[in-house]
C-alpha cells in the first residue's frame, strides 16, 4: 500500500503511472538523505515519548543498515513501491513490524520529501562549490604561469589594447568568486529545516523541531509551517539560479577557447587528446570539448525559468505540480559537475602561444600607450589623442611596446594574491564542517 492509500481504494494503473512519473528513478538520489531524516525524526519522537527507548534503538539499527546499503549502492526502490519514503518505511516494517509503522507519527510525506530535498540540494551545492574551487585554482595557476605573456585585448571584436594571458585567466578566476557568492545564497536557503511542518499546518504532537534542526546540521528552521511548504520550489529556483550564473561563466570561457583556438586567432592550442577530427578533412582538430561545454552550460541557463513556469499561479500550500521540479533540478547538478570537471581538465592541458604581440598586425594595440606617453610629457590628453590619430593616418605612428601598467588589477599587477584571499573568505562562509559533524554524530549515536 502507498503511504497515502486507504483500504479498499484502487488507483487506475494509467493514473498511477502518470502521477508517479520519474519519481522512482529520481528518488534514488534522495535515499541517503531520507534515512538521515528518519534517524533525526525517530530520535525526536523518542524525546517526546512517542517511541520507547527500545523502539528507538531498533529503528536506529535498521536505519543505519539501510544507510550502509545506500552507500554501497545496494539500495533500490522495488517495483510497485511509489517512492523512496515508501521503500524505507517498507523495509523498517518488514524488519520491525509495528515499530516500523510508528516512524511516520507527526510527519507528512510533504515535509519528508521537503527535508530530503533540502539535504540533497545542500549536499550537491557543496560538491558544486568544491568543483568550482578546483576550476578557480586551475585558472589562478595559469594566470601566474602566464602573467608576462601578452594577448590582444578586444572590444566589439576589434583589437583594442594590450592584455595578457594572466589577465584573461585571472578575470575568469575572479568571476567564479561572484558565482560562489550566489551559490552561498542558495546554500543558505537550502540550509533551513522544514521537518515538523507536516502537510503545511503543523501537528498536535509536541514536536521538538529545534532538536531535529540541530541533529541534521541545519543553520536554522523554517519557523512558519505554511512557509516551510511554500519554500518548495523557492529552494530549487535559488539553486538553479546559482548554477545558471556559474554556467554563464563557463560558457563564456568556452566561447573564448573556441575563438582563441581557431587559426584566425591562434592564441592557444588544444592538444590532440582534447580534440576530435573530421571524417572528410584530414587536417581538422576540432575543439568539440569547448563547443559542448558552451552548449551544455547555455542550456543550464534556461532552467530557472522552467521552475518559474511550473510555479506560476500556484496558491499557498502543497501542489503535485512541484513533483516535476525534481526532473529539472537533479540532472542540472550532474551536468554542472561534469562541465566543471571537464573545463578544469581543458584549462590544465591547453597550450598558450607566447610573443603574440610582436607581430606588426597588433601595432595599433599600443595606440593608447602612445597617447599616454605624450600626456606624461605634458601634452593635454585631447591634444595627444588627436596627434596619435594623425600619426596613424599619416603612417608615422610608432608603437611603444614598453608597457608600464602598475595599478591594481592591471597587466603588471594582477592582484592574484588578493583574488585568492577573497575566494578563501567566501568559501569559509559555507561552514561545511558543521554539517559533516552533525551527520557523523547522527550516524554514531
Amino acid at each position: 500500500m502507498k503511504l497515502w492509500q486507504k483500504e479498499n481504494t484502487i488507483t487506475s494503473e494509467k493514473i498511477e503511472r502518470f502521477t508517479v512519473g520519474r519519481d522512482r528513478e529520481l528518488d534514488a538520489h534522495l535515499a541517503e538523505f531520507d534515512v538521515l531524516g528518519n534517524l533525526a525524526h525517530a530520535i525526536m519522537l523518542e524525546s517526546i515519548a512517542l517511541l520507547t527507548a527500545d523502539e528507538l534503538a531498533e529503528l536506529k539499527t535498521e536505519l543505519k543498515a539501510i544507510y550502509q546499503k545506500v552507500q554501497a549502492g545496494e539500495f533500490e526502490i522495488e517495483e510497485g513501491v511509489e517512492d523512496v519514503h515508501s521503500q524505507v518505511e517498507l523495509l523498517l516494517t518488514r524488519k520491525l513490524g509495528d515499530t516500523g509503522k510508528k516512524i511516520h507519527s507527526g510527519r507528512s510525506r510533504n515535509d519528508q520529501v521537503l527535508v530530503d530535498l533540502k539535504l540533497y540540494v545542500r549536499d550537491r551545492l557543496k560538491r558544486t562549490v568544491e568543483a568550482t574551487e578546483k576550476l578557480f585554482k586551475a585558472l589562478n595557476a595559469r594566470a601566474e604561469q602566464h602573467k608576462d605573456d601578452l594577448l590582444p585585448g578586444y572590444t566589439h571584436l576589434q583589437i583594442a589594447m594590450p592584455s595578457s594571458f594572466g589577465l584573461w585567466f585571472g578575470a575568469y578566476a575572479e568571476g567564479l568568486i561572484d558565482d560562489v557568492v550566489q551559490l552561498n545564497a542558495a546554500y543558505r536557503l537550502a540550509n533551513r529545516n522544514p521537518l515538523g511542518s507536516g502537510a503545511g499546518y503543523g501537528s498536535s504532537f509536541p514536536l521538538n523541531r529545534i532538536l531535529t534542526t540541530k541533529l541534521l546540521g541545519f543553520e536554522g528552521m523554517h519557523h512558519n509551517v505554511v512557509y516551510a511548504q511554500m519554500s518548495r520550489g523557492r529552494t530549487e529556483q535559488a539553486a538553479l539560479t546559482a548554477l545558471a550564473s556559474l554556467a554563464a561563466t563557463v560558457s563564456r570561457l568556452a566561447m573564448d577557447v573556441c575563438l582563441y583556438n581557431s587559426q584566425n586567432f591562434g592564441f592557444i592550442v588544444l592538444p590532440d587528446a582534447l580534440t576530435t577530427g573530421s571524417s572528410i578533412m584530414p587536417h581538422k582538430k576540432n575543439p568539440d570539448v569547448a563547443e559542448l561545454l558552451r552548449a551544455k552550460t547555455n542550456r543550464l541557463k534556461a532552467l530557472p525559468m522552467e521552475v518559474t513556469l511550473v510555479l506560476s499561479n500556484l496558491p499557498s500550500g502543497y501542489h503535485r505540480d512541484m513533483q516535476l521540479l525534481k526532473e529539472i533540478l537533479m540532472p542540472a547538478f550532474d551536468e554542472i559537475l561534469d562541465c566543471l570537471d571537464v573545463a578544469t581538465f581543458m584549462l590544465e592541458n591547453m597550450e598558450v602561444k607566447t610573443n603574440l604581440l610582436d607581430e606588426a598586425r597588433y601595432d595599433l594595440l599600443f595606440s593608447v600607450e602612445r597617447v599616454n606617453e605624450l600626456v606624461m610629457q605634458g601634452v593635454p590628453f585631447r591634444d595627444a589623442y588627436r596627434q596619435v590619430g594623425r600619426e596613424i593616418g599619416e603612417g608615422t605612428y610608432q608603437p611603444p611596446r614598453n608597457l608600464k601598467h602598475i595599478h591594481e588589477g592591471s597587466i603588471g599587477n594582477l592582484n592574484l594574491a588578493e583574488i585568492n584571499q577573497r575566494m578563501a573568505n567566501e568559501l569559509a562562509r559555507f561552514e561545511f564542517d558543521q554539517v559533516e559533524t552533525a551527520f557523523q554524530n547522527l550516524l554514531e549515536a
